[in-house]
């Protein structure tokens, strides 16, 4: 199981970028250090909430709803001005379609990963795609891990995650699979309770992935 942004898509930026556009209009901020210690690994829905609660604002649920909108349209807008997979991303993904059926569960938007894919070519590689508007509790949840799981037709128990943030860690782990951490976006003491931690998905091989038990899916 990969997660999407952080592991194969550099995207990070492009959301907070997208987060601090649309925050401004409304009088708030949030900083670079603030978004990766803080609310990495969050859906959408998820940080904002976050945030609000963080500050004790109380905001209508029509207008929360027009926050979430903006930043999607934000959002695509960043997207469509770069090419964002992370470097030996492309490979690494097709080596380990070799010898792994891969799923995808993440906290971004099932449209944006599809679109993201289709684009770096590995569409045809990634079977099954769990994101956000998929299930009804994201990250640090393990539904979205088991929900991927479930659709390739494999015990969570046989899977190895691959995650970039204690969110995304804690989700996998509680679904009862092994992970990998990569240290795109948190620093390596934030992810050393990770089974294996790298520098990036270029470094995760197959037979990196065979230490973890021989698992059934990716």
């Amino acid at each position: 199981m990969l997660d999407f942004d952080g592991v194969i898509a550099d995207s990070e930026r492009l959301h907070l970028g997208a987060f601090q556009e649309v925050f401004a209009a409304h009088g708030w901020t949030i900083g670079d250090a603030e978004y990766f210690d803080r609310y990495i690994g969050f859906d959408d829905r998820g940080l904002v909430l976050a945030y609000l609660a963080d500050r004790d604002l109380v905001v209508a649920p029509a207008r929360i709803e027009a926050i979430l909108a903006a930043k999607a349209q934000a959002f695509g807008r960043h997207l469509a001005s770069t090419d964002i997979l992370y470097p030996g991303a492309r490979t690494a993904v097709q080596q380990l379609a070799g010898a792994y059926r891969l799923a995808i569960a993440s906290g971004a938007l099932h449209h944006e990963i599809v679109a993201i894919l289709r684009t770096g070519g590995l569409a045809d590689l990634i079977p099954v795609i769990v994101a956000a508007d998929d299930v009804a509790a994201s990250k640090p949840s393990p539904e979205p891990y088991l929900a991927a799981a479930a659709k390739l037709g494999v015990p969570a128990s046989a899977c190895v995650a691959i995650e970039d943030s204690p969110a995304g860690l804690a989700s996998a782990t509680a679904a009862g699979m092994r992970t990998i951490a990569v240290t795109t976006t948190a620093p390596v003491h934030a992810v050393l309770h990770a089974d294996r931690v790298v520098a990036a998905l270029r470094d995760v091989t197959p037979a990196l992935v065979a230490e973890l038990g021989r698992p059934a899916a990716l």
